[in-house]
């Protein structure tokens, strides 16, 4: 049975530390390909929150309970034009995404379990570290965001 096309609708999640060290994690089967936690809807009316909230824990194994590790909505929205290795993805047609970006401050020592059928490795950097090693530039301009954010 195939997959239905996925929803252009996405969210992008970074995570830090206190002092601005920035979490990516390593794509699998795209070497090099570092970024924050990111995925789509799995339905049109399922919430942000509730999208970026089940993405962060199947991406790294973190639960945003709302208490210790809390979920902040930027209230930021990005419109980008989807790769075209990944376009097949979409309903025919489809070319852009949008992608709301969200963050949750976590302690450096938390630990971090990827799902490994989506990325190998993970590392802290220092936030403009972080910006540098990411793919995506939108993903590169929320983290040099995230001190203006955290006011």
């Amino acid at each position: 049975m195939q997959k239905p096309p996925k929803i252009p609708i996405s969210v992008l999640v970074v995570i830090h530390t206190a002092d601005l060290e920035v979490l990516l994690i390593e794509r699998a089967g795209h070497p090099g390909f570092w970024q924050s936690v990111t995925g789509s809807l799995d339905a049109a009316d399922e919430p942000l929150p509730a999208t970026a909230t089940r993405e962060l824990f199947e991406e790294t194994g973190i639960v945003a309970d709302g208490e210790r590790i809390v979920l902040r909505d930027w209230r930021l929205s990005n419109v980008y034009e989807i790769y075209p290795v990944w376009r097949h993805r979409y309903a025919p047609g489809v070319t852009h995404n949008t992608e709301h970006v969200f963050s949750v401050e976590v302690p450096r020592d938390i630990p971090i379990m990827l799902s490994p059928r989506e990325h190998t490795a993970h590392v802290w950097l220092p936030h403009l570290a972080a910006a540098d090693k990411c793919f995506s530039a939108s993903n590169a301009e929320a983290i040099l965001q995230l001190p203006r954010m955290l006011r």
